[in-house]
């Protein structure tokens, strides 16, 4: 099979690896920054720009598309931009060719389920965004599941819970504090592109939940973190008290106001085996290394 990751970033690096041995990769980044990371990883390495079909005519034709391109942590515009424009693009431009490929994977986000303070959502559960982004989100998995098949191109949804591993384990802010009340969702970067891996080769689901076993409340996964890293436990605040210190931004208050617990029950149903199944194996790296660092 040939596969063409199209934002092959943080997690289509780790992708491109997985696939690697088995099937050929094309590895795309919108600019030149970043293209030997590709190669690294064997794939062949691509420029092109998921928002001008002009530049996609470099990609070869291929049997399934991993639609993974970030707008880089903007706003809600450019996200649409990359997320909903790029996407529909993407669709058009390898929807026309002789051969289309056979399908679309897109890469979307759990945010896109908004607040159920605390409560249990899985593949089920009717989406209800709060943001400007995350509309943006929900719009491009209509787009990914409904447009795709207009094409003939089979169109798959795999949302991530908070992803973290190598570069983004962001110990400080939970070591340090404070902490606020709520739940995590996590999966690990490795774990993350074996659910899309598992997409492409296993299954033909339209939606997946990519998210580890256990949900963990913010407070016990600080004071968690603090004991395996040899260090005091962070301070605590009530969603109430954050707010009140008055120096968030909009979106941290609307994070803090934001809690829910992802199921994986329906993709553990289907036979995906974790890497990582828990924070606990996740962050056993992250918590020796600074364990030795700090003596």
């Amino acid at each position: 099979m040939r596969v063409a990751i199209l934002g092959c970033g943080y997690v289509g690096l780790e992708l491109a690896r997985q696939l690697g041995d088995e099937h050929e990769i094309v590895g795309v980044r919108r600019s030149s920054e970043g293209l030997d990371a590709v190669e690294a990883t064997g794939a062949r390495a691509v420029r092109a720009d998921v928002t001008d079909p002009d530049s996609l005519t470099a990609v070869p034709d291929v049997d399934a598309v991993v639609f993974a391109a970030s707008s880089g942590g903007r706003g809600a515009q450019a996200a649409e931009r990359v997320y909903v424009d790029g996407l529909r693009t993407t669709i058009e431009a390898f929807g026309a060719r002789d051969v289309p490929p056979d399908r679309l994977i897109y890469t979307s986000s759990t945010g896109v389920y908004g607040d159920h303070d605390g409560g249990w959502v899985d593949e089920t559960t009717d989406l209800s965004p709060t943001t400007g982004k995350t509309r943006v989100l929900a719009e491009a998995e209509r787009i990914a599941r409904e447009v795709a098949p207009e094409y003939g191109i089979d169109g798959c949804v795999v949302r991530f819970a908070g992803l973290y591993g190598p570069d983004r384990y962001r110990l400080d802010r939970y070591l340090e504090g404070p902490v606020t009340e709520g739940y995590l969702n996590m999966i690990h970067r490795d774990d993350a592109a074996g659910v899309v891996r598992f997409a492409l080769e296993t299954t033909d689901e339209e939606l997946l939940l990519a998210v580890d076993d256990e949900p963990v409340e913010k407070h016990a996964f600080a004071d968690w973190l603090a004991d395996e890293c040899g260090v005091d436990r962070p301070p605590k605040r009530s969603k109430a008290e954050r707010i009140e210190e008055g120096d968030l931004s909009t979106a941290a208050r609307r994070r803090i106001h934001t809690s829910k617990r992802c199921s994986n029950a329906r993709l553990r149903e289907l036979g995906y085996g974790f890497e990582y199944p828990t924070y606990r194996e996740g962050y056993r790296a992250a918590t020796e290394a600074y364990r030795s660092e700090k003596g």
